[in-house]
């Protein structure tokens, strides 16, 4: 199998393709390990190195560091947060929401560096303001001298009063002669001429991209190499494989060179990846290749797993079936097959889909297995929560619930026929449940 993999300079000329191969290890995550993921963002991003926060007010964001004038340090702090988690409020013909983002930079021994700026979100539409995927981006620029800084993000909406912090420690490396940076995951990069010209990045704060789809920027900038270098660079997947090496070529006698690796993954490199550059000093950052954005989900069997309520079966049985090869072509194919609204760059249906998977994970804890695999699990998932829910002897081998659905005009009953605490649905709300379910997916 092969992936594309195209790395071009900025300052320098463009270098070739390689080929990704699968080497060693064959591990995958255990099913357990793939739904703590998908359900626990915010510490699997931690573990990453990432500012991250849950919520009231979730959001991830890391710092890059690039070389500046007089041994001095640019650092670039990048937020990544979601439209759903502002409160919005209309204003003419559009929505706005505003939020205060508070910085603080500090290193033992010096006063710390603190800054905070308001900020202004405005969209057009109401279902805008619901977006789950990274729909706003925040960026500041500090320059500072080399050391390890705790960093400190605080987040805070300015309508709701909902606020989140969170603090993580980097280290702003001093950049010598002949020196690289680390790889820097980026939107948009532009090459710098030299170390007085400001950096021009739209940093990828979470460094996610989708499965099959979306490109994976990093960016790299070489100091003041005296004549042309080459610098190792590799990719390396979770169980700490090479799945990819080359070489970054840089010309030299100029004080900054930049470039630009661009790596298009498919389905051998789902999960966490870490991209090296050089060996004394190895320098890394770490990508995740997910599903989405809006979800950590990196096993493809188990994804589908995940997707066992879903409905379009067939699309995925298909997918279940296929080669390796075919994975991501099939996988594009249903998530725009599956998408309400092709103007946004989320699918609303699936995000929806994992937002209840997680609800029923947190709310049937009693019954021994996971609460997405229960069956009002099962219920809740598909048809959202019921309008009411009656419990009669709880705690007792004969526990009886009722759920009805207004909408739907829909009772269904889930009994504990053992006695081991299993709330299994009655044959006859079973069919009924159904035949609702049917009814309301020829609808969409």
């Amino acid at each position: 199998m092969r992936r594309l993999v195209v790395m071009s300079a900025l300052v320098v000329t463009a270098i070739g393709c390689g080929s990704w191969k699968r080497v060693g290890s064959d591990d995958q995550p255990k099913p357990t390990e793939t739904l703590t993921r998908l359900l626990n963002t915010t510490q699997f991003y931690q573990r990453l190195g990432r500012l991250a926060a849950g919520d009231p007010l979730p959001f991830v964001g890391t710092v890059a560091f690039a070389a500046a004038p007089a041994d001095s340090v640019i650092a670039v702090l990048g937020l990544s947060l979601e439209n759903r988690a502002l409160a919005f409020q209309r204003e003419g013909n559009s929505f706005v929401a505003r939020y205060r983002v508070g910085l603080s930079f500090k290193r033992e021994g010096t006063p710390p560096v603190d800054l905070a700026r308001e900020e202004l979100v405005r969209v057009a539409t109401f279902q805008e303001t619901q977006r789950a995927d990274e729909s706003v981006l925040f960026q500041q620029v500090i320059r500072m001298v080399p050391g390890t800084y705790k960093v400190t993000a605080t987040v805070r909406d300015a309508s709701s009063t909902s606020e989140s912090s969170a603090t993580a420690d980097y280290t702003a490396p001093r950049f010598g002669k002949a020196s690289y940076s680390a790889p820097i995951l980026t939107y948009q990069a532009t090459g710098r001429g030299s170390l007085a010209d400001p950096v021009s990045l739209v940093l990828n704060p979470r460094g996610a991209v989708g499965y099959g789809s979306d490109t994976l920027l990093a960016y790299v900038e070489g100091y003041s190499f005296a004549e042309p270098t080459k610098v190792p660079f590799s990719v390396l997947d979770e169980q700490g494989n090479s799945i990819y090496t080359d070489s970054l070529r840089f010309r030299g006698g100029r004080e900054v060179e930049s470039q630009v690796v661009r790596l298009a993954p498919d389905s051998v490199s789902l999960g966490e990846l870490r991209i090296v550059v050089g060996t004394q000093p190895e320098r890394s950052a770490s990508a995740l290749v997910s599903f989405t954005q809006a979800w950590v989900v990196t096993n493809f069997d188990e994804m589908l797993d995940l997707l066992r309520y879903f409905g379009e079966d067939d699309r995925i049985a298909a997918m279940r079936r296929a080669p390796a090869s075919e994975r991501a072509r099939l996988w594009r194919e249903f998530y725009e097959a599956t998408d309400p609204n092709p103007a946004t760059p989320e699918n609303e249906e699936l995000n929806q889909y994992f937002s209840r998977v997680n609800a029923a994970n947190q709310r049937f804890k009693d019954e021994g297995l996971p609460g997405w695999r229960t069956d009002r699990g099962e219920v809740f998932i598909t048809l959202g929560p019921p309008d009411e829910s009656v419990e009669s002897t709880p705690g007792t081998s004969s526990r009886i619930v009722r759920w009805t659905y207004l909408t739907h005009r829909l009772e269904v009953y889930f009994q504990d026929e053992t006695g081991f605490g299993r709330l299994r649905l009655t044959p006859g709300s079973r069919a009924e449940y159904e035949r609702i379910l049917s009814r309301v997916r020829r609808r969409t």
